[in-house]
């Protein structure tokens, strides 16, 4: 049964109830009230530091200034890579917006043609959100100050002023010296490193410039700048000025670089020259190269496709990476080898212009043959039958053995990431790489520079070094304060001095090396010519002249001076020279690069009349082989300079004249023969791409 009795409510009850509520109102404000309480006070002290890292943050920016490289300088220090002021603009991928736009705004502003603008969008696609990308560089101060006034309307856009690396001496440093560039996406992955994305710092890509790119490099300063909420800047805070990269002093004399590289013409080859007194590289020249101040500011895709397809390989670092056959330039090594090995100077044997060798006829140069000859005629007329004949009697071993003594085939503590070391080739080689037993006709070709023999031009000139001092000197780039004359060879005076006469008549005598000779009063060259075949095409009787460049004969020449008491020694190779223009053979350019070491101003007095007829200095010839390459895939021409201009106007009738003749060791043409080898088994030097290319930009 439902009751139906009325709660009774007293005034006690009510107290009670509401004091109740109360209550649990009251715990819970207080609770909310003490958590709020106790968040402001973490935040406020135990993470102040945090917030007011953040609240700076905001009201304070921190920029990175790229540290300035050091300088690398030559032996007297001159400068051959510095530094010099520049104003830029840059795009940081994260913060661009309304990219069309922009760009169309930056092209106005700066003049872009549309080769850039097409490199700045290929960057732009392939770069990562951090990495800045370069616009344009080297900007006259108004286009700097146009860009700046505009950056509100220009999102992403990072003009700056900085430093920028410059080379004097343009290409003829390009391999010596190399490039420096943009860190790439890969090279910040590794390191993660702030620096690597900071707008305006390069390291180092090639050459020098990558192998000491620690020292050069320095440490970073900073900026700090007060901002609105929008990025203006108020006020300057706090500047930290950068601290210079170490620089860097070479062995090398920029003179005679610069000469050197010029000197080479139109033709794609290499010198290199030592101090035989210390084993310093005074020049490492080669050539055709690339321009590092290109690299360096941003390459176009059109230079580099340019530069990539040409035939005489601009991006080939030729004097260490490049491996040749050295040709009757080592017939002076091979007869040091049979002087140690017991044979007498005065043994002689009759040159008939041929001799067969099993079933096989190799010849002479001269196929009327030389007739009786001894060490020092052979060595004179660079007579192949000598060397066939008493090589037999001696064998490949101590020749080999020779060979290494004077630095064929090694490996030379040089600051670069790649050499190439070539070939001496002897019994156990060939067991070793072919499984194949030495042939005596192996041994033939050897003797005169064919065959499996491949040396880069260092090593030549380290050969001639050795040959002029009879010590074990290596080549030095780096000058350390420390003198590196060598150790003796343990190889007899008597026998270096029929060497050393012999190969002073190639040069003054009636030798194949005429156009080496020295117009320097009581100074004379010591030197041996050579023709390295690149394929059996001389048994044909077809001449250099008539054969495609690839398969044209390299010209060699390898030697010191003076020849009574060596100071310098040299090594010239032109790849595919064939010796058809005697102005820009081995020899005679041996010979002027020797001269300009004595008489700076005879030398440069005689390469400006040459390059007039060449169409200008390497700068000048690259700007136009750039203009030319434009006009053939259809682009304008860009305007050359005044100085490039006048060159071309200068040189347009020379240009008409013919080649300066043949060479005077133009009789060594096919000196080596090479008999009736298979052109299969002739060792190829690499022609093109490989170690020491700059990288794809």
């Amino acid at each position: 049964m439902i009751s139906f009795r009325k709660k009774i409510v007293t005034q006690a009850s009510q107290s009670f109830t509401f004091s109740r509520r109360a209550f649990f109102l009251s715990a819970a404000q207080y609770t909310v009230g003490g958590l709020l309480v106790a968040r402001m006070g973490w935040i406020a002290i135990a993470e102040n530091e945090k917030y007011e890292l953040l609240s700076e943050s905001n009201r304070v920016n921190l920029t990175i200034t790229p540290p300035r490289r050091g300088w690398i300088v030559d032996r007297k220090g001159l400068p051959l890579a510095s530094n010099r002021t520049n104003f830029r603009v840059d795009i940081i991928p994260d913060r661009l917006q309304n990219r069309e736009r922009v760009l169309a705004d930056l092209t106005r502003l700066l003049n872009l043609d549309p080769n850039s603008v097409d490199r700045i969008n290929e960057d732009l696609d392939k770069a990562a959100g951090f990495l800045p990308v370069q616009v344009a560089d080297d900007l006259t101060y108004e286009q700097y100050a146009a860009i700046s006034v505009r950056l509100n309307e220009l999102p992403g856009v990072a003009p700056a002023q900085g430093f920028s690396r410059f080379y004097p001496a343009g290409p003829s440093v390009g391999h010596l010296i190399g490039y420096v560039g943009a860190a790439s996406a890969e090279d910040y992955q590794k390191t993660k490193d702030p620096l690597l994305i900071t707008p305006g710092f390069k390291l180092g890509k090639q050459g020098l410039e990558k192998s000491l790119d620690s020292l050069l490099t320095g440490k970073p300063g900073a900026r700090r700048v007060e901002v609105t909420a929008r990025g203006r800047i108020v006020r300057d805070l706090a500047t930290r000025p950068d601290t210079p990269g170490r620089s860097v002093k070479l062995t090398v004399d920029a003179g005679l670089q610069a000469f050197a590289g010029r000197r080479l013409g139109t033709q794609s080859g290499s010198v290199v020259v030592m101090d035989c007194q210390t084993g310093d590289i005074l020049t490492s020249a080669s050539m055709p190269s690339f321009d590092p101040n290109s690299f360096s500011d941003g390459i176009s895709h059109l230079e580099w496709e340019m530069l990539s397809g040409d035939e005489r390989v601009p991006l080939r670092n030729k004097t260490l990476t490049a491996l040749y056959p050295p040709g009757s330039t080592v017939k002076p090594m091979i007869a040091l080898s049979f002087l140690e090995a017991g044979l007498s100077p005065n043994d002689t044997t009759v040159c008939t212009g041929a001799l067969r060798v099993g079933n096989r006829l190799f010849h002479c140069h001269l196929r009327r043959g030389h007739g009786t000859v001894n060490m020092h005629r052979a060595i004179e007329q660079s007579c192949n039958i000598y060397f066939y004949y008493f090589a037999q009697k001696i064998g490949m071993n101590a020749i080999a053995a020779m060979a290494r003594r004077l630095g064929l085939g090694q490996r030379f503590d040089l600051p670069f990431p790649s050499q190439s070391y070539g070939t001496v080739p002897d019994p156990g080689w060939k067991q070793r790489k072919y499984k194949q037993d030495w042939q005596t006709y192996d041994t033939v070709n050897a003797t005169i520079g064919q065959g499996y023999m491949l040396v880069n031009p260092t090593q030549m000139a380290v050969m001639a070094a050795r040959l002029a001092t009879g010590m074990d000197l290596a080549p030095h780039l780096l000058v350390d304060g420390k003198r590196h004359a060598g150790q003796p060879l343990g190889i007899g005076l008597d026998h270096l001095t029929v060497i050393r006469n012999a190969m002073k008549d190639v040069v003054n005598g009636g030798g194949t090396g005429r156009a080496a000779r020295l117009d320097i009063p009581d100074v004379q060259m010591a030197g041996k010519t050579g023709t390295a075949q690149v394929g059996a095409l001389s048994a044909s009787g077809r001449g250099n002249a008539s054969r495609p460049y690839r398969l044209r004969d390299h010209a060699l020449f390898q030697g010191f001076a003076p020849h009574d008491n060596p100071r310098y020694a040299i090594a010239t190779i032109i790849e595919h020279g064939g010796h058809l223009d005697r102005n820009q053979d081995a020899p005679m350019i041996s010979g002027d690069c020797i001269t300009y070491l004595y008489d700076p101003a005879k030398a440069m007095e005689k390469l400006e009349t040459l390059e007039k007829s060449w169409g200008g200095t390497p700068q000048q010839r690259l700007e136009r082989q750039l203009n030319a390459f434009r006009v053939a895939k259809g682009l304008a021409a860009a305007p050359i300079s005044a100085e490039a201009a006048n060159a071309a106007n200068a040189a347009a009738p020379a240009n008409a004249a013919q080649p300066g003749g043949a060479s005077e060791g133009a009789g060594e043409e096919n000196e080596e023969g090479g008999g009736d080898r298979p052109l299969s088994e002739i060792v190829q030097p690499s022609g093109t791409g490989g170690a020491g290319a700059p990288e794809t930009p």
